[in-house]
């Protein structure tokens, strides 16, 4: 029987955020400084004849939390809601408080439960070595994966102290 023979060593690396980032508005904002200005000094690079730009959103996933409260203020429902872009995520989010009849079902008044909403954003990134590498963002992490080089980490890492969010 054949062996598995290591073909690379590629590294994980999580920056644990002290506190959670606030809200999307906020989230967003940190996401989309990467893509327009390209702090890790990505390139654009050439696959199967297609030009790809260095940092790309790869994979991103927002999820709202709404409760349902009687009147005593005690939650008799919840639903969550996932949507797949930013601006989905608050049209979902708008959409289920203003429904009526969904409250109605669930016994409750529809009430925000913002503090629990997640978000995730994966970037696909391309260093100018010609490693590609991946940075996710979460509302408590950010997470550097599939890299090799240290120095991918150490720039990475020197953004987020700047980001007083991701402190």
């Amino acid at each position: 029987m054949a062996d598995f023979v290591e073909k690379s060593n590629t590294k994980t690396a999580v920056r644990e955020l002290s506190l959670p980032i606030a809200d999307i508005g906020t989230f967003d904002a940190i996401v989309g400084s990467v893509l327009a200005d390209n702090p890790f000094g990505c390139v654009d690079y050439i696959e199967s004849g297609v030009t790809y730009d260095g940092v790309t959103r790869n994979r991103e996933s927002y999820t709202a939390k709404v409760n349902y409260e009687d009147n005593d203020g005690k939650r008799v429902g919840a639903i969550s809601a996932r949507a797949p872009t930013v601006v989905a995520f608050g049209s979902v989010a708008t959409e289920i408080m203003g429904d009526a009849t969904l409250a109605a079902a669930m016994g409750g008044e529809a009430v925000r439960d913002a503090e629990h909403d997640s978000y995730s954003c994966q970037l696909k990134c391309h260093d100018p070595s010609g490693e590609i590498y991946y940075v996710t963002f979460s509302r408590n992490a950010v997470r550097i994966t599939s890299y090799q080089d240290d120095a991918i980490r150490t720039t990475v890492e020197t953004w987020a102290d700047g980001v007083p969010a991701l402190g």
